[in-house]
């Protein structure tokens, strides 16, 4: 991003933001934009192991909890402190039926966990590990899963506050059983995971 956009986005409204954000859906499914730390993001499409990870994430979640639906949609999320931020999780993790009605940029109230996983682009730490768990925090979702490829390792945030960030931080190896604290209490073998870290 250019300083010209960047001092643009830094006096951007949220409305002016998601009026873009549509536009650039329409014209082109590839790009999605998020608004994050008072920014403009670009959330590139992603390759094939990165949806087999997020899809792995999908049956893991509905076997151990059938009441819960972990939305891949890239459904967008009122994030920040006042909502002021936009973001496109690449999974959300709700009751089943929680985003029905609620367009393209849903409250978190009811969101249980955000599930990032990293892309090899050069704003990936800044985005994944840096901004996007303030984010989460600072909106109340309790749980956030960075499966992080770069590092062969699953980071689950808990325990927001949103002065400071997610006061709990777990770390665990690609291979190892790992789990969600509640109230997702969910318990991942990531054994398979290994062969989707390229």
């Amino acid at each position: 991003m250019t300083v010209m956009a960047e001092r643009a986005s830094s006096q951007l409204s949220v409305d002016m933001f998601e009026r873009i954000a549509e536009f650039a859906g329409r014209e082109d499914e590839t790009v999605r934009f998020e608004f994050t730390n008072g920014r403009i993001g670009v959330k590139k499409v992603t390759n094939g192991s990165h949806g087999e990870i997020a899809m792995w994430l999908v049956f893991r979640c509905k076997q151990a909890r059938p009441d819960l639906t972990l939305n891949v949609t890239g459904q967008g999320l009122k994030t920040e402190a006042y909502r002021k931020g936009r973001a496109r999780p690449d999974a959300v993790l709700a009751p089943v039926g929680y985003f029905n009605g609620q367009g393209d940029w849903a409250d978190p109230d009811g969101v249980l966990m955000t599930v990032e996983i990293t892309s090899y682009d050069a704003d990936t730490h800044q985005r994944d590990r840096v901004e996007k768990p303030k984010a989460y925090a600072e909106a109340g979702i309790p749980v956030y899963l960075l499966i992080d490829r770069d590092h062969r390792s699953l980071v689950v945030h808990s325990n927001p506050d949103p002065a400071v960030g997610y006061r709990d931080v777990h770390t665990a190896k690609l291979g190892e059983r790992l789990t969600l604290p509640d109230p997702v209490a969910v318990v991942l073998d990531t054994e398979e995971l290994q062969q989707y870290a390229d």
